[in-house]
């Protein structure tokens, strides 16, 4: 191999202007890569490196709407130090004012934190009848260090506003800010009364070499109808690790994407530059070297170009944390780990390389197989298809990327339906970018020499129709796919939900109080419409007799995850229809009885006569499954995955949860009429979560079009890639039609009706094909209503077809600008 390495550097010292779009396309597909994956990793790693802080201790015992009885603290200090952290919504008000914000309340212990730092700002402490506030409540109710704060019944001075909270990224989305109190002042505030919602964490900080599954295992012997929910500080956060890891899983396969249409790219810049080197290549052959020998010596150089190319992305890739650090600290969940995450890495370079393998070789071989005398003619020759072997290794690559794809994926169906649905997207567009070809070769021509001519260029040989329409096909289709899906989202959350959805919810009514409470938002809207429903919470314990900490759940069992929600119902719930089994009468009273979702019943495989149990109050609750239904969430009213038949709750400390809808000029005075009446109850703004919800929509809508950008810079490169190899005979079209009396405006209209008509299917091909994917997604994937806006698509869709146009007659200028004798010399 040193003969062929040796012509491959001394090639390589005139430069790499030949293979720069090779370069540039390895660069923007493996540095989105790259970028991803090292991100995603990294909040991961970080996640696990923090795991004390972000849990807030080694291991966490959670109960619900209850405290540890004196025997089972006991049991948990024999462990470790404990610390005692109880959350829980509430109102929170400016004292004097009856502007009430949703907030969500932490009390603590003597000994919290256990791990980290708790800080407030301007060196304030948390003392006895005080409260640490979170910024975006000092924002809403214009509060300052000293004013006073009223939280349900009692009333705080604020002692300042939370600098650093350790275990703050481990409590998951909340709809309100925070506010943090003392464990004692708790009771004052009146929100601990029977059947109020709310969740106690016991968190161990463990002797020095003691393992945290071991103390979980031993609690669970010692007391096994405590009810306790566990974490341990490998996974501090579960459900923000599992956001990352599936938000990085996606991105990672819509950069992979935009590596296959960068591989497009490197087919077209490897052919440019060998069209290049066509006199070279025939010298050598006439001077007796062999197909291998010119393979090798230009397969040393691309291989020379790729991996510069690949560690240039690397680069980028490995530093992407650390610019997320300085520009979007505030939105990442941790800070990330600096650390290069070479596992990352390792697979955006093996993706580089792979992808240059297999879009590199066909070029190459159709080069080297040609014989020297049709190479010195090469601008009128077909060349032939490579070997058996050559398309045997191209398929051994395509294999590998398949492969370490599903390898790294955390949910492998999704990933390979996602490469299924994206391969047959391929080589869809592939077979209309021929079926273009094949009609413009049978149309009727036109009457006009330029518009004969445009339709000439779709068709000819050497036409980059089916590289152009691929490339820019699957680009334009991504952002046409996720314009629809954003239009819809808008359109969900700024017209159909406002509209659906109820004025407020409220929580935590007291249950001897409701019909009070009835007569509260009568006097305040004589015309509300309510809906209350008696609510409970418990997290299921056991499926079919089975401890659910020996199940192995399937991942559709959310059902299993946390606790639920639970309610009794005499009547058959509205927005609901039954799917199996039959509804209890009203007047029921026999043994304990259940309906369940229907879709949560199918991923267990339950079934009517099953049996499901659930702690409420630390109380297991056995109850056979009546019937599963099928639940409309998109109602916005009340709907339990979980409802019981009447007689087994109702004896159980609880409240109650209502819906208000009332006219908008009467909500300030019935969340003012609730708030004095009920200090203790919690009132949801709908308006307020959709809006939240809203934005963080908008954020991951951000974060996927960045990622599918550079699905569509790819398919610029692979634009220029086709007008570089097209260049020569673009260059020789130009010179013999102005030989002909062609004047250069003449060349140039008819080489811009060629790219306007080719953008203008490209773009309506995107429009089709991503709307009808834009409909699956929202209707059958979210089982959202169809309402696209269709504005911002068709503007996607054309500023692509814009931009192919342009840089077409850009990247063509140089040949329409070719003198005829300078060119002529040249044959």
């Amino acid at each position: 191999m040193s003969l062929p390495l040796r012509f491959a550097l001394r090639e390589l010292r005139g430069g790499l202007s030949g293979l720069r779009l090779l370069a540039v396309c390895l660069i923007l597909g493996v540095a989105a890569l790259a970028g991803v994956g090292s991100l995603a990793s990294a909040i991961t790693q970080g996640l696990s490196e923090r795991g004390q802080l972000v849990l807030g201790g080694d291991v966490e015992a959670d109960l619900t709407s209850r405290f540890a009885t004196p025997d089972e603290r006991a049991l948990l200090a024999k462990q470790g130090v404990v610390s005692e952290v109880v959350r829980l919504r509430a109102m929170a008000a400016r004292v004097g004012s009856d502007d009430r914000i949703l907030a969500e309340v932490k009390a603590v212990d003597g000994n919290w934190p256990l791990y980290g730092v708790f800080r407030i700002a301007g060196g304030g402490r948390l003392l006895p009848g005080t409260a640490a506030i979170a910024p975006a409540l000092a924002d809403k109710l214009a509060l300052k260090t000293g004013d006073r704060l009223a939280i349900g019944a009692g009333a705080f001075t604020v002692a300042g506003i939370v600098a650093e909270e350790p275990d703050k990224a481990g409590e998951g989305f909340g709809f309100g800010p925070g506010v943090i109190i003392r464990r004692a002042d708790l009771d004052a505030t009146g929100l601990l009364a029977p059947g109020s919602l709310f969740r106690t964490h016991y968190r161990l900080k463990l002797p020095p070499g003691v393992a945290p599954p071991a103390v979980v295992e031993a609690v669970r012997k010692a007391a096994p109808d405590a009810g306790f929910q566990f974490q341990d500080r490998s996974n501090g956060a579960p459900g923000t690790r599992q956001f990352v890891d599936r938000l990085g899983q996606f991105l990672t396969l819509v950069g992979l994407t935009a590596l296959v249409v960068a591989g497009v790219g490197v087919a077209g810049g490897v052919s440019a530059y060998l069209g290049a080197r066509t006199r070279t290549i025939a010298t050598l052959k006439t001077l007796g070297a062999d197909t291998a020998t010119i393979r090798a010596v230009y397969l040393w150089q691309i291989g020379l170009v790729t991996l510069g190319a690949v560690v240039i992305g690397l680069a980028i890739g490995a530093v992407t944390p650390w610019v997320a650090v300085q520009f979007a600290a505030d939105s990442l969940p941790v800070p990330p780990s600096l650390r290069p995450q070479w596992a990352a890495l390792a697979s955006a370079a093996a993706y580089g390389v792979l992808i240059a393998l297999a879009f590199a070789l066909w070029p190459l071989a159709q080069a080297a197989r040609m014989p020297a005398a049709r190479l010195f003619r090469s601008l009128t020759e077909r060349r032939d298809r490579p070997g058996i072997g050559i398309v045997a290794v191209m398929g051994v690559a395509a294999a590998a990327i398949i492969g370490i794809a599903v390898a790294n994926a955390t949910d492998r169906l999704f990933v390979l339906g996602f490469i299924g649905a994206a391969l047959g997207l391929i080589a869809l567009l592939w077979g209309l970018a021929a079926l273009v070809a094949w009609a413009a070769a049978r149309a009727p021509r036109p009457r006009g020499t330029l518009a004969r001519l445009a339709l000439a260029n779709l068709h000819r040989p050497g036409a980059p129709t089916r590289q152009l329409i691929v490339a820019l096909g699957l680009g334009l289709t991504l952002f046409s796919t996720l314009a629809v899906i954003e239009t819809n989202f808008d359109g969900q959350i700024n017209r159909t939900l406002p509209d659906r959805a109820p004025s407020f919810f409220v929580i935590d009514i007291p249950n001897e109080d409701l019909a009070a409470f009835r007569g509260v938002v009568a006097k305040a809207a004589p015309a509300a419409a309510i809906t209350t429903v008696p609510s409970l919470r418990g997290p299921v314990t056991a499926v079919k007799g089975v401890p659910v900490a020996r199940l192995n759940a399937p991942p559709g069992a959310w059902i299993l995850r946390g606790d639920r929600g639970l309610s009794y119902a005499a009547d058959f719930p509205p927005a609901n229809t039954l799917v199996s089994g039959k509804w209890w009468p009203r007047d029921y009273a026999g043994p304990p009885l259940v309906s369940i979702d229907h879709d949560a019943a199918a991923a267990l495989n339950l079934g009517i006569g099953d049996e499901i149990t659930v702690s409420v109050l630390g109380v297991d609750v056995t109850a056979r499954i009546a019937s599963t239904r099928k639940i409309d969430w998109q109602s916005l009213g009340f709907n339990f995955a979980i409802l019981f038949a009447p007689g087994t709750l109702e004896a159980a400390p609880h409240s109650w949860m209502a819906t208000l809808a009332v006219q908008p000029d009467e909500e300030r005075a019935v969340q003012a009429g609730i708030g004095r009446a009920f200090p203790t109850a919690s009132i949801v703004r709908v308006k307020d979560v959709i809006g939240q919800v809203g934005d963080l929509l908008r954020q991951l809508s951000t974060a996927i079009r960045a990622a599918a950008s550079v699905t569509v810079a790819a398919g610029i490169a692979v634009l220029v890639g086709a007008l570089a190899a097209g260049a020569r005979a673009r260059t020789y079209d130009a010179v013999l039609l102005k030989l002909l009396g062609a004047t250069r405006g003449q060349v140039a209209r008819a080489t811009l009706a060629e790219y306007g008509l080719l953008a203008l299917m490209v773009a309506g091909l995107a429009l089709l094909l991503g709307g009808f994917a834009g409909w699956y997604t929202v209707t059958q994937v979210f089982k959202l209503e169809w309402q696209p806006d269709w504005w911002p698509v068709v503007a996607t869709v054309l500023a692509g077809g814009a931009v192919t146009v342009l840089l077409g007659l850009a990247g063509s200028w140089r040949a329409l600008s070719a003198r005829p004798n300078v060119v002529l010399r040249e044959l």
